[in-house]
């Protein structure tokens, strides 16, 4: 049976290759692997996510919601240099390129890759930022987010990068039924990025300003 990139432990050979790209004005040269998602290259929806915003400018404790090789938590430690950036997995492959790849670009002391189950039940996210897990099913993925949105800080953001074909219109309507507000930022390339707030976010019937887009 072939590997998914969100199964547990990939039976395919760890073999890796580089990927070099610029995440938010910082060339990153990371290795990735099969058995990982996007195996050596940058895949368009998370590009789409870095060329359609800009960094956060705020916040010390972030969360990279199926964290693959790293790039999205790698890029929020380069652009928070006081911030801790949690790197979730279910994949063992993927949290290993991950450490890796946060040890040799300096920041391996402020990203943490972990299980979902290792990450501390106190933990409160300033932001989280994803390019999420569609392909494991519509249920699996609402419990997913129902899971780590409630842990989303009153005053922070889920920003997400979903394919307009794999249901982010759908995904956007789905979060505002659940009580979290969701705008979209952008539209790219069949690509949607998403901004969702805690509903106590929204004070005085006037919802938190969306970070800048880049231009």
């Amino acid at each position: 049976m072939s590997d998914h990139y969100f199964s547990a432990d990939p039976s395919s050979a760890f073999r890796t290759i580089p990927m070099t790209d610029t995440v938010w004005g910082h060339e990153v040269t990371l290795q990735t692997a099969s058995g990982v998602f996007a195996r050596g290259r940058l895949d368009v929806g998370t590009a789409v996510l870095f060329e359609q915003t800009s960094p956060p400018t705020t916040g010390v404790t972030f969360l990279d919601l199926g964290c693959g090789y790293g790039v999205i938590a790698i890029a929020l430690a380069l652009a928070r240099p006081e911030a801790v950036v949690w790197a979730v997995d279910v994949n063992e492959r993927a949290l290993e390129l991950t450490r890796r790849n946060a040890e040799t670009l300096g920041v391996g002391d402020r990203v943490r890759p972990r299980l979902p189950d290792d990450v501390p039940a106190d933990v409160r996210f300033d932001g989280l930022w994803s390019n999420p897990p569609i392909r494991v099913g519509k249920t699996d993925l609402h419990a997913i987010l129902l899971h780590w949105l409630p842990r989303v800080a009153a005053d922070g953001e889920a920003v997400m990068v979903v394919g307009k074909n794999l249901g982010a219109d759908s995904l956007q309507r789905w979060f505002g039924e659940q009580g979290y507000p969701t705008e979209r930022l952008a539209s790219a390339k069949t690509f949607r990025v998403l901004r969702t707030v805690p509903a106590n976010s929204v004070q005085d019937g006037v919802q938190q300003t969306a970070p800048p887009l880049r231009e």
